[in-house]
């Protein structure tokens, strides 16, 4: 099913590693930004239903 990349092959496949392990990294850091940011947003509204 790998098409014959000939001598570009390893080229090819560090950049196609390069970018999935990019990918990764921005899912892991967009989930974890966003748990933080919804942390923050429920103490926000915690002091906000205290203060009326």
């Amino acid at each position: 099913m790998m098409p014959d990349l000939g001598k570009y092959a390893e080229t090819v496949m560090s950049s196609y590693a390069a970018s999935i392990v990019l990918l990764v990294a921005l899912v892991v850091f967009s989930i974890l930004r966003g748990r933080k940011v919804r942390a923050e947003m429920e103490k926000i509204e915690q002091r906000m239903s205290r203060n009326g």
